[in-house]
């Protein structure tokens, strides 16, 4: 009962989220001619702006860190997306839900079709999964937003932060029917990422679990000392499971157009405590609920602050109970620079 209480959480922090422009100066971009596109699909994780501005991620103190106010991102920053768009040399694409407010020239990134929430499957947040996402894409090919040359250069980034496994546990799933739901969930998943590559992405890269059990949402139960090895265990499943299926269809295709990044080995490389310093240190969310029934950027009814955001964010891996802050991205990010020629 408890591990469903704390993922339903789970689910609901994760699922808001959007757009701001990315500025220069984060990363010196691989690509000079801008000449890429970038196409994204998923959640919370690589969502830069498709939620409206009810969502949590429009509210103070995110956005604290990058650009100073909150700008959409369920963060104190940059999130996945950026860092991915920043080494291919272009700015973050823009959200799908903004494409009809900027000129044409705006689109020239690609775009971001992911909705935080989502999942492979229906989630019970209201917002679109990735086969609707995938639509969406099919639409503006249709409307030649988007052309076979674009294609020939795009890349697409897919991410799979576990709402699909969250929703779950929340309609009563059992864990002993974990393994036969992740050959559903990458089963469904290799279907949409064939589907993307069809449409003429010539590469696609699609995240790895992070290790579940780290994030704060679990870790609170420990005082943010101990991860739960049960979670990080689930992720090690899913995460074997979709190597083999990435493996399979690169070999079916006779070339490697399917990559994975790898945020599980990422995540824990940044986790281990040195030296004398306290799990903790790393383990706990920078923003957080003054009391249980409260967390990251809640106020009372009379506008009164009901959170806490810790002396240095610049120094967390976490922002909230979910979601990792800028400087966690950025550390994960460092870990997969060296994987990300890959994607040429």
């Amino acid at each position: 009962m408890e591990k469903q209480v704390h993922f339903i959480h789970f689910l609901f922090a994760l699922f808001c989220f959007s757009y701001t422009k990315f500025s220069e100066g984060l990363v010196n971009g691989r690509r000079e001619n801008g000449s890429v596109k970038l196409f994204v699909f998923g959640d919370s994780y690589a969502d830069t702006g498709n939620w409206e501005k009810f969502a949590a991620s429009w509210k103070e103190p995110y956005g604290f860190t990058f650009p100073g106010k909150p700008a959409g991102r369920f963060s104190d920053g940059r999130v996945l997306t950026d860092y991915i768009a920043s080494f291919l040399g272009i700015q973050s694409p823009v959200p799908y839900t903004w494409r009809k407010t900027v000129e044409k020239s705006g689109l020239q990134s690609g775009m971001n079709f992911a909705f935080g929430g989502t999942g492979v499957f229906d989630t019970f947040i209201n917002a679109p999964n990735m086969s609707t996402q995938i639509d969406f894409f099919q639409q503006l090919l249709e409307e030649k937003a988007y052309t076979k040359q674009d294609l020939n250069s795009s890349i697409a980034l897919v991410s799979l932060a576990g709402n699909d496994y969250t929703t779950y546990i929340q309609r009563n799933g059992k864990l002993q029917g974990l393994p036969a739901f992740t050959t559903s969930l990458i089963s469904q998943l290799s279907a949409s990422l064939k589907r993307i590559h069809g449409f003429g992405v010539r590469k696609i890269a699609v995240t790895t679990l992070q290790p579940l059990g780290c994030l704060p949402i679990s870790t609170a139960f420990s005082s943010y000392e101990n991860c739960s090895e049960s979670w990080n265990a689930a992720s090690r499943f899913h995460n074997q499971k979709l190597q083999q299926e990435i493996q399979r269809m690169n070999k079916e295709s006779r070339e490697n157009i399917y990559e994975t990044l790898d945020l599980y080995t990422a995540f824990m490389s940044k986790l281990s405590p040195a030296g004398n310093m306290k799990p903790s240190s790393f383990l706990m969310p920078c923003c957080v609920g003054m009391a249980s029934d409260y967390s990251c950027g809640n106020i009372d009814k009379n506008g009164a602050k009901k959170y806490v955001v810790c002396e240095k964010p610049d120094l967390s891996i976490f922002w909230d109970m979910v979601h990792p802050a800028q400087n966690g991205w950025d550390q994960v990010y460092s870990s997969l620079k060296s994987s990300l020629h890959r994607l040429y």
